[in-house]
């Protein structure tokens, strides 16, 4: 537990942590409340009840390390430090998004801060990380890829693929695995047999770590030994977070298939209630200080609202840039 205790000692961090998961919690928000007023183009997948898994990997990371996502990968961006500004202008299709507004809310990709993008084909995310991990043992860079992936990326091809190559080769690599417990509307435990998903990785011959998802501390204790050994040059990690998203799996969904006492039980254990309670207790933080970082956070997502408004549409003749053979 030693990354724990270490990092309740770091008001900076544990404060940071926090910040990253409020700000990830009213952007979700922000942006489910643009697709119900009709104003998103396009669908929405948040991150809602999943914000200590992305924050507590990131925190683990250094600016130049790499991520990729996948459906939910506003949360992965937004831990990663990009900015929420040009997030929502990406959101209502701007050009002062992220990619113009061509990418909208799932390809969302942010260089400057580490981030290859976020695809919607389930686990494509893991081919991009593993050759930036081949890239960087090729150059002698002590970098990091970290590919996050739901539970049924787990069953794909690209999955098998990246993870015996990053294991056969000793790539840098920490494979995220958030199993946030259905693939769309598919339980994980009715399309697989092994109830631990970390058991896998004995199959690559690397190792495997299963953590509780809601508890940010948690989280970042295994990602910060996860990427040291990873940076270390002694290969990959297969880091499975347990999750649950508590929103249906895109926005307006009908959600015939989950019980609501389901529901309300992982509503329950909110990650960020949870933090906080545990900074006001153990980290002699006050209330008033906490809250005043949601007012902040609030305050920057009116402004992230305010300035994709603002921002210009795209030209149609424009509409073939960007697009390569």
């Amino acid at each position: 537990m030693a990354a724990a205790r270490d990092v309740m000692a770091d008001r900076a961090v544990l404060l940071e942590m926090y910040r990253r998961m409020v700000r990830i919690r009213q952007f979700e928000l922000a942006a489910t409340n643009l697709f119900k007023r009709g104003q998103l183009k396009g669908t929405v997948h948040t991150y809602v009840g999943m914000e200590a898994s992305g924050v507590g990997v990131c925190m683990a990371l250094r600016r130049d390390d790499l991520i990729a996502g996948t459906h939910r990968s506003h949360g992965h961006n937004i831990a990663k430090g990009a900015d929420v500004k040009r997030m929502m202008a990406e959101l209502l299709g701007k050009e002062t998004g992220y990619c113009k507004g061509r990418g909208g809310s799932m390809h969302i990709a942010a260089f400057e801060t580490g981030s290859l993008g976020a695809l919607a084909v389930v686990a494509s995310g893991i081919p991009l990380a593993v050759g930036a991990a081949l890239a960087f043992q090729m150059r002698g860079e002590d970098r990091v890829a970290v590919p996050f992936t739901g539970d049924a990326g787990s069953n794909t091809g690209n999955w098998h693929e990246g993870l015996n190559m990053a294991a056969t080769w000793n790539l840098p690599v920490v494979f995220v695995l958030e199993n946030n417990q259905y693939g769309v509307s598919t339980r994980i435990d009715d399309v697989t047999k092994v109830h631990d998903l970390s058991l896998r990785a004995a199959g690559y011959g690397i190792p495997g770590v299963r953590v509780d998802g809601f508890d940010v501390l948690a989280v970042y204790e295994a990602a910060v030994a996860a990427v040291a050994r990873a940076r270390a040059g002694e290969g990959p990690t297969l880091l499975v977070t347990e999750s649950y998203r508590i929103d249906g799996h895109y926005a307006g969904e009908p959600e015939v298939y989950r019980d609501k006492a389901e529901v309300a039980e992982y509503r329950a254990k909110d990650p960020i209630t949870r933090f906080r309670s545990r900074l006001e207790s153990d980290g002699d933080f006050t209330a008033a200080e906490l809250d005043l970082i949601d007012v902040e956070i609030g305050a920057q997502i009116e402004d992230a609202l305010a300035f994709a408004r603002a921002g210009s549409e795209p030209d149609p003749s424009t509409a073939l840039d960007y697009i390569y053979a």
